[in-house]
């Protein structure tokens, strides 16, 4: 169908015929009340394929051709709306899959144009998220919608004129996570229900995002992905500006807040179910217990605990989210999210073969185990080991570096790239067995230090393919492993030679090498379990959080500028009282304790901690603050004005 591909075509912003599309002149009012009439005498007669390109018509019409601004249009406008409505509203016997999917997608191109306003296009989107379920029409539109907003979220920046569009309120998210979380629990508990090549089936199509999570990942890539890159003003001079704060930050900040404490509400009841779908399958005699407990960590990366969870605990990490009301708000959630995955790996790895190996010692230990008195074997409970033990943790170096050049490297070409591993005591080169220039003087040098005035460890260069030099450095690009003595190798590669027509890429192909701090790499490509990594992930940051609780609030810029009026003695001395206004003021009785008379006594005293209660009365002048007579004498003696001598008068 030409109309069909041209609304493909027109959906890409990157295509000429978008524009194209853009400058032409709206359709008129009566073209399009043609088109209903159309439509209506295709619905009376069933013609489906009619149906199919009139649908398709909507669709671009709805996006570039109609703009409804007056009453008539209005008219046409509820009209279209209602033939839509009829057709997603029809029974599955009377409408195929094909036309339910173009409605939607015609409902979806003029959602503004079918409802203009807030509250209709809120009101729309309550009806398919609380409805969606007993129908099928209506939670086709749904993910149709929600597919829709998630792309274009995607590709605006908080606070622009079409962010509060694309981003829904409070309460439909609250909807949305709704679903996300019963979808992710369906999934889990497939794990126990389903037979044995329906898991297997299920196991083909996860990790797939459905419409509606995929929105929430939208939503929450959108707010962290701004608060991390957003920066403070520094010449603001506003209260904001003085915590290091924009009016805009703190408005994502509390955006996050709200998304975050739902999220981890929700995966709070996912990893409940998915505890209890472990234990069930644990306890179980199903023949394929075991796949089906190794199975269950796949699927469960396709919930939320695998979409969200993750990039959520990253982020909460970045110092413009480490505040004292975020911790204080989602620590209670990540202590209880912390237990829940920590049980749930340590029940999930009591089952696999390695904790099992480790548990079984050559003397028959593990078999006297199964003997022991109950009284005995709550205390080997109360003994059993965390879910760490026996997993080997990668250090993040296992995996290595790769450096490499382009792929092939052309003229002129240079390249220089220095790798640093801390604590390395050497380092082990492995290079590709493509590696290869033109001639033998296009070549790679390596040093082993921080640049290229450091010590040559070696160069190669050339090739054995039977161009350019036809031969290359020495004995050629390493088959076997290169040490470096020391953690740091720079390496600089310069295509010297222009290329020969003649030369093919793979005789230019250039060099790719992987540095790592030990000799044979570890098998990393397993990695951790997923629920270990997750509770490990979810561990770190509530150690973080429970350190900024610790703390309490940061130090502020009046309170570093008055430290040294704050470690005065002479107002520590003074026994302040707080006052029903919030105002704090000295209190209006001397202290009872007695003073140092000295500067040596002053350094040595301890001055009392005792707040006295002011007398009854009213007080209009500031109490007077009585100074031992060592401190006076020193503040003449600075001042240089004497003590006043009184004499008396003769009579």
């Amino acid at each position: 169908m030409c109309i069909h591909q041209l609304n493909l075509l027109a959906a890409s912003n990157n295509i000429p015929i978008t524009n194209f599309l853009g400058k032409q002149h709206p359709i008129e009012a009566h073209h399009l009340s043609s088109i209903c009439d159309i439509m209506e005498k295709a619905m009376v007669n069933g013609d489906t394929c009619i149906i199919r390109c009139i649908l398709v018509v909507f669709q671009v019409v709805f996006k570039f051709f109609f703009s409804p601004q007056t009453e008539r249009n209005r008219d046409i406008v509820r009209r279209s709306g209602l033939l839509l409505w009829q057709l997603l509203m029809a029974p599955r016997d009377q409408i195929c899959a094909e036309i339910q999917k173009e409605v939607c997608l015609a409902i979806s191109s003029g959602l503004n144009i079918l409802y203009p306003g807030e509250v209709e296009i809120n009101n729309l989107l309550k009806l398919v998220l609380t409805e969606g379920e007993r129908n099928t029409g209506l939670s086709q539109l749904r993910d149709v919608i929600l597919t829709n907003l998630a792309e274009q979220l995607q590709n605006n920046r908080f606070g622009s004129e079409d962010d509060d569009h694309y981003r829904l309120n409070d309460e439909l998210l609250h909807y949305i996570l709704k679903i996300v979380v019963r979808e992710s629990c369906v999934l889990i508990t497939k794990c126990q229900t389903v037979s044995k090549d329906d898991f297997q089936r299920l196991l083909s199509t996860v990790p797939a995002a459905s419409s509606c999570l995929r929105y929430l990942m939208a939503v929450q890539n959108h707010l962290l992905s701004n608060t991390v890159l957003i920066k403070p003003d520094e010449n603001d001079d506003s209260d904001s500006s003085l915590q290091g704060e924009t009016l805009k930050v703190q408005e994502l900040k509390t955006s996050i807040l709200s998304l975050a404490t739902q999220i981890l509400t929700g995966c709070d009841e996912v990893l409940e179910m998915l505890q209890q779908v472990t234990t069930a399958l644990i306890n179980s005699d199903i023949s394929d217990r075991e796949q089906r407990l190794k199975g269950l960590e796949q699927i469960t990366k396709a919930t939320m605990l695998g979409h969200l969870l993750p990039v959520l605990l990253t982020s909460l990490m970045h110092p413009n989210l480490q505040t004292l009301t975020m911790a204080d708000a989602l620590m209670p959630q990540l202590v209880q999210l912390v237990l829940y995955t920590s049980q749930t790996a340590l029940l999930l790895k009591t089952q696999s073969p390695v904790f099992s190996e480790l548990n079984t010692s050559p003397t028959g230990v593990s078999e006297q185990k199964g003997k022991l008195l109950p009284d005995e074997r709550m205390l080997e409970e109360k003994e059993e080991p965390g879910f760490l033990t026996g997993l080997k943790i990668p250090a993040p170096w296992a995996a290595g570096k790769t450096v490499e050049t382009v792929h092939p490297v052309r003229d002129n070409y240079k390249f220089k790239e220095t790798v640093h591993i801390p604590g390395a005591r050497c380092l082990y080169l492995r290079f590709d067995n493509r590696c290869s220039s033109q001639y033998d003087y296009d070549k790679l040098v390596i040093y082993a230090g921080p640049n290229t005035n450091s010590r040559k460890v070696a160069e190669y260069g050339g090739n054995t393919l039977g161009y350019g030099s036809r031969s290359v450095l020495g004995t050629g690009w390493p088959k076997d492993l290169v040490k470096v003595e020391g953690d740091t190798v720079t390496f600089s590669f310069e295509m010297r030679s222009g290329r020969e027509h003649n030369t093919p890429d793979k005789a230019m192909w250039g060099f790719a090498c992987t540095v790592r701090a030990q000799e044979s790499s570890e098998d990393v490509s397993g990695g951790l379990p997923f629920l270990v990594d997750l509770a490990l992930g979810l561990s770190v940051l509530a150690c973080s959080m429970l350190r900024i609780l610790y703390n309490g609030p940061e130090i502020t810029k009046d309170e570093e500028t008055c430290q040294e009026l704050l470690r005065s003695k002479l107002l520590q001395r003074c026994q302040w009282q707080v006052e029903a206004n919030g105002v704090i003021s000295p209190a209006l009785t001397p202290s009872p304790s007695p003073l140092p008379l000295t500067i040596d006594e002053d350094r040595e005293f301890t001055y009392p901690s005792d707040v006295l209660v002011p007398p009854v009365g009213h007080y209009f002048d500031l109490p007077r603050i009585r100074l031992p007579p060592g401190i006076m004498i020193k503040l003449r003696e600075i001042s240089g004005r004497a003590r006043p001598q009184f004499r008396p008068s003769i009579k």
